[in-house]
């Protein structure tokens, strides 16, 4: 496919006015001002349209949208042991099937072209992720069952069993090593996950000092924050994405970059559940490779990651008082660049010549958009999710004009209502 007269976010967020970009099969091949010569194929006529990356939703619990508004106006400890955990004990492989559908919905609309999940029943997550075209890095959210060795729980077993069957063969499905957090944890447990996970190259996914409770625990517990007792552990000799890190020290920070961790920040749900606010700028200050994530449609309450790129700048400028801080490319560097390195994947998180064919199309054409002096002013401060006019992932089309090419919604809202419905009479 040829896209033409179209305006195009380079890899170093700069504009490409009507510019020409071609695909073949998985791949970017050419970009350009200038018209490819002898090209035959489809075309597609971008005028009045931007294309830029598509975004890396770098944490999250897909399957949780079967609990949006579920456990309202509770703490996090009090909403996860009152609320989530009684309601996830209920839950199938095929509650979470249908669940993961209809999150992918709702990412891809919002212009997520891969994601990064820590949930169970992993198999049938993937068999939906599969069907709806997106890319994932998936994870059991780990944690150890009593009597039960590291080898013989679930989690260990299943993420075994799918890292061999995906990781290193078509790209788009990565299975991470999961570690739920350091509270739901113990030392010999963390332990063994570091050990596996390096043994097996594989990325760790866990949730990092997110309220002051569980910083502060940790210290009393351990004599030493999480980020502290997790290199101690050995976990950080793999590459880890930190989930949250709002109560990080100086000190976290410094190990932090020495690791190459990726924190994600996560302002929806950390504001909706009084987590706090991340030292966010101390991270970019730092060039610590800071990503950006929804969380769960439980604590944000959606999965609108335009949305939650646009409350991220505005409520961090105003937090620090700094109209210049996270501008418009930090902020699309972190949703995008960003996101792609923390999931180790090469070749993608930006348009460029031999990268992957993963993008998405914002039609400017729309009196909030227009008049335009700042294209990327324009998409992070004035553009809606449904400004998204084409989502194309490794070549794919997998959302055009409004439409899904892949999914029946109809048929995923009416199943995940289902399983809502039955959840609800077993508690």
């Amino acid at each position: 496919m040829l896209f033409k007269n179209i305006s195009i976010v380079d890899e170093n967020f700069d504009i490409i006015e009507d510019g020409f970009l071609q695909i073949e099969g998985d791949k970017i091949i050419y970009m350009g001002k200038a018209e490819p010569e002898n090209y035959s194929g489809e075309i597609y006529n971008g005028k009045n349209k931007l294309m830029l990356p598509g975004f890396y939703n770098t944490h999250c619990h897909v399957p949780m949208t079967l609990l949006r508004g579920y456990g309202e106006g509770l703490p996090l400890h009090r909403w996860l042991f009152e609320k989530v955990f009684p309601f996830e004990a209920k839950l199938t492989g095929e509650d979470c099937y249908w669940a993961t559908l209809l999150g992918s919905i709702e990412m891809i609309k919002s212009g997520v072209v891969s994601f990064t999940d820590m949930y169970f029943y992993i198999e049938n997550m993937i068999q939906a992720v599969e069907e709806s075209g997106l890319k994932v890095n998936i994870s059991h959210g780990s944690s150890p069952k009593e009597g039960f060795s590291f080898k013989e729980i679930a989690d260990y077993l299943d993420t075994d069993k799918m890292a061999k069957r995906y990781n290193n063969k078509n790209g788009k499905i990565k299975v991470d090593m999961g570690l739920h957090a350091e509270y739901t944890s113990t030392e010999e447990f963390v332990k063994e996950v570091a050990q596996y996970a390096k043994e097996n190259n594989l990325i760790v996914h866990t949730h990092v000092s997110e309220t002051k409770k569980e910083h502060l625990e940790c210290k009393i517990k351990h004599g030493m924050t999480p980020i502290q007792y997790f290199e101690k552990c050995g976990l950080l000799d793999n590459k880890v994405i930190a989930a949250h890190c709002v109560y990080i020290e100086d000190e976290d920070l410094e190990i932090i970059k020495a690791r190459d961790v990726s924190p994600v920040h996560c302002i929806s749900s950390n504001m909706k559940l009084g987590s706090g606010f991340a030292p966010t700028k101390k991270m970019l200050d730092m060039e610590i490779n800071l990503c950006l994530g929804t969380d769960g449609a439980s604590s944000n309450n959606n999965l609108n990651y335009m949305e939650e790129i646009h409350l991220a700048t505005m409520v961090n400028k105003g937090f620090y008082g700094d109209p210049e801080f996270m501008s418009s490319r930090e902020i699309l560097k972190m949703a995008t660049i960003n996101g792609a390195k923390s999931q180790g994947r090469e070749n993608s998180g930006a348009l460029k010549v031999g990268n992957q064919a993963d993008f998405i199309v914002i039609d400017m054409n729309k009196a909030h958009l227009q008049p335009v002096f700042d294209y990327l002013a324009n998409v992070i401060y004035s553009a809606q999710a449904s400004d998204i006019c084409l989502s194309v992932v490794d070549g794919e089309i997998i959302y055009k004009d409004g439409e899904l090419t892949k999914i029946d919604e109809e048929k995923v809202i009416y199943e995940s209502n289902k399983s809502k419905d039955r959840i609800l009479s077993e508690i």
